[in-house]
Formats: C-alpha cells, structure tokens, sequence
C-alpha cells in the first residue's frame, strides 16, 4: 500500500482521527494539506510528518472563504487527488431540550461544510482525470444513538450525499467516494461535544477512552480508501455489531436502541450524562 505522489487534503487535521490520518498517509507517501481551525495545532502536527505539507487554516462554515482556499490547496503542488472530511463536532443533549441553535451548528459543520467543500473540489477533480472523496461519517450515521439528535441527522445525511455523489461520479468520471463509520475513537469528540445549550461539554466518556486508538482507525481508513471500498465500519464489540444489526434486522435494532435510550435518557435526566 502506498499513496507515493498524491496529495491529500484533511480537515480536522489538528487532533483525533484527522492527525492520525496525516500520519498515516505521510507514512505511505503522500503530501498533506493540513485545515482546521488552530494554526498551532497544526502546525504541531506538520512538524510531525515525513513529508512536505502545507498548514491551511480556515473556519469550515465560513463559505465565502472556501474559493480562495480551493484555489491554494490547489496551487501547491497543482492538484489535490484525495479529499478527507473529517472536521465535526458531536452532541451530548437530549432533543427534549436541546437548543434550535445546537441543531443548526452541528448540521452546518457536519453536513453543509464537508458538501460544499466537496462540491467547490468536485470540478477540478473531474477536470484532472479522477479523485477520491472521504466522508468521516460515524456509527452514528446509520444508527439512532441517544443524546445525539443533532449529530445522527448530520452523519445520517453526509452518507446519504456521499452514495448519491458515488452513483453520479464513479464510473463517468473516475471520482471514488468512501463513506467512513468510525465507532468509539480514543479522541476528544465527546470532550467537544456540545450540550443542550451550545457549551463545550468538557468531560469525555468512558466508552471514548477505552475506544480504539486513532492510529489503528487511521490504518482501516487508508487500506480503505487504496483499495476503492465504498463503506467501512471502524468499530468493535457491540458498536460494530448494532451498526450491522442495522443492515440486517432493523426491527431488532430499534427495539435495542429504545431500551438504551430510556435507560441513557433517565440518568441524564438525573444528572448522569457519562
């Protein structure tokens, strides 16, 4: 496996899976155009890498801006082969309560900014002969999970954009598109996650940190996107298990998610939101 002469654009680069995912395909060859929010950050994370990389901050929903920033990704070695949308933010909150406002950022950052991205990217990938297009998505993304509304319709809808882009473009025009459904990552999303009124939540959960390492995700991730397949799975144990149940038995899993999420609802309810 290796990436040797491609360039490929990661946001969210700064932490978690986009980090790892730098790593990883520096590792194998290619050249990293590093976006996310904190310069810093990111430029803590090039400093890391084994090959050349280009520090490209910006703020995902600041549409007006994405032009320009195509343009630089693009001019820096003259193409940009591979697309990973990975920047996200999740929820800790039940929809009983959760603020409009809430549902309006996570689906801005989850969904709207990776599709416009995607869709300013998606000419000159044609242009160029071909591409291939990442969707960080989630479990969450084909799974009702508690005390993520917001989340969930935002993951639900970037798959569902990501096999509508996959039908339209692979075979007329060489774009591959794989949707990624990362389960429990040992990483700062739930740390992240906004609560029912739009604040950082500040903790993490258990299940995060006893969740796989972002290196083994990132390397499931890249044996993914050479190998062309359109959907994985990144999770373990029960996560991987509901994710298929999905698929198979769907009656089945709703009747398990209900009885989850009444018991998930009650002790957030309480006070207890670990």
């Amino acid at each position: 496996m290796t990436f040797d002469g491609k360039i490929v654009w990661i946001t969210g680069a700064s932490s978690g899976i986009g980090e790892a995912l730098a790593k990883a395909f520096a590792a194998q060859g290619a050249q990293i155009i590093l976006s996310g929010r904190r310069t810093d950050a990111l430029e803590q994370v090039a400093a890391g890498l084994q090959t050349d990389s280009l520090i490209l901050p910006f703020e995902s929903t600041n549409y007006d801006a994405l032009p320009a920033k195509i343009e630089e990704a693009r001019n820096w070695k003259g193409k940009v082969d591979i697309l990973v949308n990975n920047a996200g933010i999740s929820q800790r909150s039940l929809a009983l309560d959760t603020h409009p406002d809430v549902h309006h950022k996570i689906i801005n950052v989850d969904l709207l900014a990776p599709i416009w991205l995607t869709q300013l990217l998606l000419p000159h990938m044609i242009a160029a002969g071909g591409g291939h297009i990442v969707g960080i998505s989630s479990v969450a993304g084909r799974v009702g999970v508690p005390l993520r509304t917001a989340y969930c319709a935002a993951k639900h809808g970037l798959i569902g954009y990501m096999d509508a882009l996959r039908a339209e473009t692979e075979n007329l025009h060489n774009i591959h598109v794989t949707n990624i459904l990362p389960g429990s990552i040992r990483t700062n999303v739930s740390r992240n996650a906004l609560t029912k009124d739009g604040d950082s939540r500040g903790k993490s959960d258990a299940v995060i940190d006893n969740g796989m390492e972002p290196a083994e995700c990132a390397r499931q991730i890249l044996e993914a996107v050479f190998n062309h397949v359109p959907e994985l799975i990144v999770a373990e144990g029960p996560e991987m298990a509901i994710a298929k149940l999905r698929q198979s038995d769907p009656e089945q899993c709703f009747a398990m998610t209900s009885a989850m999420g009444a018991q998930i609802a009650e002790k957030y309810e309480a006070g207890d939101d670990d």
